[in-house]
């Protein structure tokens, strides 16, 4: 009967150890979960974040003031377009090539 109890008592005593253990490990994964949740939250608010940076950026308004400020350039007005025209004889290769894949004869 002593060999019994004693029996018993150790494993009372490795059941609680183990429940203990148990309730451990159960406490330390839900901080890691925790702490996995706050982090996808942090980064989920720096994405959104740099998506807004990233649009403000790229506004028109802001690329026209850009241009001005730093490329000093300006809006294209008739009175200062310049109009490059090709030679003439540069045009008749393009023409002959243009007539030999159209298969027309002159």
């Amino acid at each position: 009967m002593t060999r019994l109890n004693v029996f018993l008592v150790i494993a009372i005593i490795f059941s609680a150890m183990f429940l203990v253990h148990s309730h451990y490990e159960a406490r330390r994964s839900f901080m890691a979960l925790e702490a996995a949740t706050k982090e996808a939250t942090r980064l989920e608010l720096e994405h959104e974040r740099l998506q807004v940076e990233r649009r403000a950026q790229a506004s028109p308004l802001r690329i026209e003031q850009i241009a001005k400020q730093q490329l000093q350039m300006r809006l294209v007005t008739p009175g200062i377009t310049q109009y490059v025209k090709q030679p003439a004889d540069v045009q008749v290769p393009a023409a002959k090539a243009e007539e030999k894949t159209s298969g027309a004869k002159p």
